[in-house]
């Protein structure tokens, strides 16, 4: 079997990957020093329940407000809200919990088209990132659960990691829950129909999350996960 060509010598890429090596080394220390700054900075917040979803939901929308009550639900019981500190969802939550005197904490991202950081996150509780990996893992490490609500690649992009941590056993199971049968069935019928059926992953894994309507029932599934359970950040070494 003859395995095709795709380049000749003159289209050929040019091959840049050691022109400046020195950038990419130094950059080593940048990407150090944020993840000492967020994890001296998130371990000193406390428990965390990170609430994720779409940035173009606008106040006053279904999904909006239900993140607001999700949240201050969360304040009321004693964990922080950690969101991405923009605009739409993680504004909802970063809202509900500073309106109820929670924790709001925000882990604001620099980008191209720069959103900025809502003001219901606390000032105290803003942390910024260059990396889109070292928040990343922030989100993760000091949440004790997750809140998702409907959102594009961002959203989806976290949801799966997540699950994908907990299936492959590099963090204990914490609790993660979809919220909004409508958006997520979809989804859910398609992991069912697809990916279980032609055996890419097991039935069980799809207990690794709940769905519900009910923002107050997504916070208490939360709670009673944790009824005898410590609360710890995940993955220490």
């Amino acid at each position: 079997m003859t395995v095709p060509k795709y380049f000749t010598e003159s289209d050929k890429p040019r091959d840049n990957f050691g022109v400046d090596s020195n950038r990419d080394l130094w950059s080593i220390f940048k990407v150090m020093g944020e993840f000492v700054d967020g994890y001296d900075s998130l371990l000193r917040i406390g428990p965390c329940i990170s609430i994720f979803g779409s940035a173009r939901s606008k106040p006053g929308s279904k999904y909006y407000e239900m993140t607001v009550q999700a949240a201050r639900s969360i304040a009321e019981n004693g964990f922080g809200v950690i969101t991405g500190g923009g605009p739409g969802i993680m504004e909802a939550g970063n809202k509900g919990a500073y309106e109820h005197g929670g924790k709001s904490v925000g882990l604001g991202i620099e980008l191209p088209k720069e959103q900025g950081v809502n003001r219901y996150v606390s000032p105290e509780y803003v942390i910024n990132f260059k990396y889109f990996f070292v928040r990343k893992v922030m989100f993760v490490k000091y949440a004790q659960g997750f809140i998702v609500f409907p959102g594009g690649f961002g959203t989806l992009d976290e949801l799966f990691e997540t699950l994908t941590l907990i299936q492959t056993e590099k963090i204990e199971k914490i609790p993660i829950v979809l919220v909004g049968k409508e958006y997520w069935e979809g989804l859910v019928g398609w992991l069912e129909d697809k990916l279980v059926a032609d055996g890419y992953i097991s039935q069980r894994d799809m207990d690794l999350f709940y769905l519900t309507d009910d923002s107050d029932d997504a916070v208490k599934y939360v709670c009673e996960f944790y009824k005898n359970r410590n609360l710890e950040p995940n993955f220490s070494y």
